[in-house]
């Protein structure tokens, strides 16, 4: 199976669920065209980019949850990623650009309406290890385009 962007996020007005577009450059402060209502916990440069997986999106709506790409605020949707593999400091090529995953996104009460009852807790690495979204520092930035290549191109030792 091809790794590709799926799909790509952003909101230029903050906050969730984000909208999708056809192309958007990444830069070292952020994804251009949105924006982060609370900076404490979103946004910077070691959380510019938000990545979630299609495939566990998918599961998550065979589950029953409302889930939809974009509406837990993932920038970019990724399909055919092995998620198992993402860990801090593996490096993607993704498009034009690079980025470098940093940490786990923690869930908040933001995105309770796309999870069945407001579980929004079903995708925090705490307690459903290998569920959570990521954090992505950009390396080399560069324009993204739904359906360009994603690929690992360097990993953290294990």
């Amino acid at each position: 199976m091809k790794t590709t962007i799926h799909q790509i996020n952003v909101n230029p007005k903050g906050g969730v669920p984000k909208h999708s577009v056809v192309s958007a450059r990444l830069q070292i402060g952020g994804v251009e065209g949105d924006k982060q209502n609370h900076r404490r916990f979103h946004g910077g440069p070691m959380r510019a980019v938000c990545l979630y997986s299609l495939e566990l999106i998918e599961e998550l709506q065979a589950e029953g949850h409302a889930i939809e790409p974009g509406s837990t605020g993932e920038n970019l949707t990724i399909s055919g990623l092995d998620w198992s593999q993402m860990q801090s400091g593996v490096a993607l090529q993704v498009g034009e650009a690079q980025i470098e995953l940093t940490k786990t996104a923690a869930p908040c009460q933001q995105i309770a309406g796309s999870f069945e009852s407001g579980e929004f807790g079903r995708i925090s690495q705490k307690t459903h290890r290998g569920w959570s979204r990521w954090y992505a520092r950009v390396l080399v930035e560069g324009e993204v385009r739904v359906g360009d290549e994603v690929s690992i191109v360097e990993t953290a030792p294990h």
